[in-house]
């Protein structure tokens, strides 16, 4: 039986990014890759970040009273202990994300983490805007969406608030951060955790079917 993952992320948050990444080597490392289905749930760091973005290092800084660099320095070694070259210094704004989850929510499950991969590898590693519509509809192309389809769906507000309606339940399940995968709706794991964490609880779930 194909093993089934919900992964509540959110495209802008760095350790979803790494989180999603660890997933996906231990899935490729155990062969599992090809035969689970990896379905994304909309999660939003900030559901009000303005429409142009903000400066997150101001953010932070107002946030926690003092310089983020310690944070963010953290975030990069724990990214190149897992292989991806991440500079934060590369994409100094949040943007809001209703238009990505919206299209993740549109996109067959089969494509979400190819989907996801690509949102992510957009913001983080290339510095674009993941709210900007046209680079949306340029990655919803590689996913199974026709332009047009796009286009519409980055524009309709029924569509985007349904998006931010779904990123509310999270908390109501108990889920206050992200990255949160469960497994198999049997097994959940927080935060981005190491390899290990990941690999003992697929081992688990594989015994558990076997028996």
């Amino acid at each position: 039986m194909a093993t089934e993952i919900d992964v509540f992320s959110d495209f802008v948050c760095p350790w979803c990014l790494i989180g999603t990444h660890r997933l996906e080597h231990v899935l490729d490392d155990l062969g599992m890759l090809e035969s689970t289905r990896i379905r994304y749930r909309p999660f939003m760091l900030d559901p009000n970040t303005p429409p142009e973005g903000k400066d997150i290092h101001e953010d932070l800084r107002r946030k926690y009273n003092r310089d983020p660099a310690p944070l963010f320095a953290r975030v990069e070694s724990e990214a190149k202990a897992s292989g991806i070259r991440l500079d934060l210094s590369k994409q100094p704004r949040m943007y809001p994300t209703a238009r990505a989850h919206t299209l993740m929510r549109h996109t067959e499950v089969a494509r979400q983490h190819a989907l996801a991969t690509d949102l992510f590898e957009a913001y983080f590693l290339e510095g674009a805007d993941i709210s900007d519509v046209e680079l949306l509809v340029e990655l919803g192309g590689d996913h199974g969406h026709t332009a047009d389809e796009v286009r519409h769906l980055m524009q309709n507000e029924t569509e985007l608030a349904a998006s931010r309606r779904e990123a509310l339940l999270a908390p109501g399940m108990g889920i206050h951060g992200a990255p949160f995968f469960i497994l198999d709706s049997s097994i959940a794991i927080s935060g981005a955790q190491p390899e290990d964490v990941f690999r003992r609880a697929l081992q688990k779930l594989a015994t558990a079917d076997a028996s």
